[in-house]
Order: structure tokens, then C-alpha cells, then sequence
């Protein structure tokens, strides 16, 4: 099922329609501000094991999440004051930070080194999916593990709509995925190169 929601003026409507799905289960694919997104409630752990089957991805490698703003990152991250003037100069935008994680954080989204990867996306439409939902969202890209992302809503349907309970049409998206930056120990490290340009850190 294809949902087209405005890209600049997410229509409340819509919205209430899209967090209806995910409050019971359902998983999406979603517009962000790099690509398009495989995401569930986090709270929902059997929409997460369906999202590792869709990717057939390997269980051992937890997936990102989004979260509506640097509040909440603190509700499931350990922000120290350096991590925290980082975010809030470069959230929302096309990174994903990996920090230390809390204990609010479900298991299934730790990883062994007690991380998680947290994102706050420059894209209205997931923002405010996130923000109606109150608890982040899985971020993952629409694919295959391997394989490139796809970035039409309509070949996201045709594709894995047999998988999914929504697509939500936010237009089509040709960037490339997120850059992810390490801050863990007050220590920056990009750990991929993507969509967010890397110039500040040298510069600072």
C-alpha cells in the first residue's frame, strides 16, 4: 500500500494513518533526507525481526534508529557535553552517531560494544512520523543487505510490498546513505563516508 504524503507539509492525516500501522506492528518504508528507509516502532521487537528477515540480514549487526530530537537522544544514548555540541551543530542532517548506549535501549538494537547508532533526519515527513509516534523509529535501507538501496516508492512496492504494511511516497530520493561518526570516548571517527560532508571535522 503507496501513501503519498507531502514532502514539505506532511498532511496530519496521512501521518495519523502511517503511526496507526507502526503502533500495531506494521513495518514501513519511509522517506529520509539521504534515502528511503525500512523502519518499526523500536519497542515492537517482532516488527524488528521482521525487518532483519526482509533485509536477510545478519541478526549480530543492529540497525540505526531515529529519533524527532536531541532530547530523546538522551532518553537511549550517554551524550557527554562534546558529543552533545556536536549534535545539536549538525542535527538534524545526513549522520548517523554511534554512542554509548543506555539502558533504555532494547537489546536487539545494542551492540556488543553496548553502541547504537542514533539519527536525526532533515526530512519532515520522517520527523513527524517520529514525533506522533513518541518512540523512535528503525532506520535501514530499502534493500537487500548488499545490494543497492532503491529510491522509488513505486519500485519499493513492487519489490517488497508483499513484506511491507505501508510505503510512504515522499517523492523519489537519489542520495547516498548516511555518513556514520563515532563518538564514543569524545573521539570522532567516521566510520562511512555518505551523504553528510566530513570538512568540519579537520576544520575543528
Amino acid at each position: 500500500m503507496i501513501i503519498p504524503v507531502h514532502a514539505d507539509n506532511p498532511q496530519p492525516r496521512q501521518i495519523n494513518r502511517i503511526v496507526e500501522t507502526l503502533r500495531k506492528g506494521g513495518v514501513i518504508a519511509y522517506p529520509t533526507d539521504t534515502i528511503y528507509g525500512i523502519g518499526c516502532d523500536i519497542t515492537n521487537r517482532k516488527a524488528i525481526q521482521q525487518i532483519y528477515r526482509i533485509k536477510e540480514r545478519d541478526p549480530k549487526k543492529p540497525f540505526a534508529f531515529i529519533c524527532p530530537d536531541l532530547a530523546a537522544i538522551t532518553r537511549f544514548a550517554q551524550v557527554s557535553n562534546f558529543a552533545f555540541r556536536i549534535l545539536k551543530q549538525r542535527l538534524p542532517g545526513p549522520y548517523t552517531f554511534i554512542l554509548e548506549t543506555t539502558r533504555q535501549t532494547p537489546e536487539i538494537l545494542t551492540t556488543k560494544q553496548k553502541t547504537v547508532g542514533i539519527r536525526i533526519p532533515d526530512n519532515r515527513i520522517a520527523l513527524a512520523i517520529v514525533t506522533e509516534l513518541g518512540e523512535p523509529l528503525v532506520t535501514t535501507s530499502v534493500n537487500l543487505s548488499g545490494s543497492n538501496p532503491l529510491c522509488d516508492p513505486y519500485d519499493i512496492e513492487d519489490e517488497f510490498g508483499q513484506q511491507l504494511d505501508m510505503v510512504v511516497d515522499g517523492g523519489i530520493l537519489m542520495g547516498d546513505p548516511s555518513t556514520v561518526i563515532s563518538l564514543v570516548g569524545d573521539r570522532i571517527e567516521v566510520l562511512r563516508q555518505g551523504c553528510g560532508e566530513i570538512s568540519w571535522i579537520t576544520e575543528g
